[in-house]
């Protein structure tokens, strides 16, 4: 097993949605939890290689754009919202050792305080 196969299985352990997008709003790679809620939940085709935006509105891609400026200056995660399912949506900064921004992940929780 090499590490990439290593990090993809632990990624898939996690009981929620992880997408990983390059700096330029690219997919770059989705977790298992993600593939099942955008292919078999809402019916998306392959997301990988494609803009985030083609799955977000236009409100919801002046947030991203406006969250992805804020990793740009060093920021940490940060809290988006919350889904229309109750989910906590975060966005998590990924950054080389030179401490450079290579992309963001999305991430969401379920919320358990109604």
């Amino acid at each position: 097993m090499n590490n990439e196969q290593l990090f993809s299985y632990i990624l898939d352990s996690f009981p929620y949605r992880i997408v990983f997008v390059d700096t330029d709003h690219i997919i770059r790679y989705m977790n298992k939890e993600a593939r099942h809620h955008y292919y078999e939940v809402r019916g998306y085709d392959n997301l990988i290689g494609k803009s985030i935006f083609e799955c977000h509105n236009a409100k919801s891609k002046e947030r991203i754009i406006a969250a992805v400026e804020k990793l740009k200056n060093h920021g940490n995660e940060i809290f988006i919202g919350l889904s229309a399912k109750n989910e906590r949506m975060y966005f998590n900064p990924v950054r080389n050792e030179k401490g450079e921004l290579l992309g963001y992940f999305e991430r969401f929780e379920m919320n358990l305080v109604k």
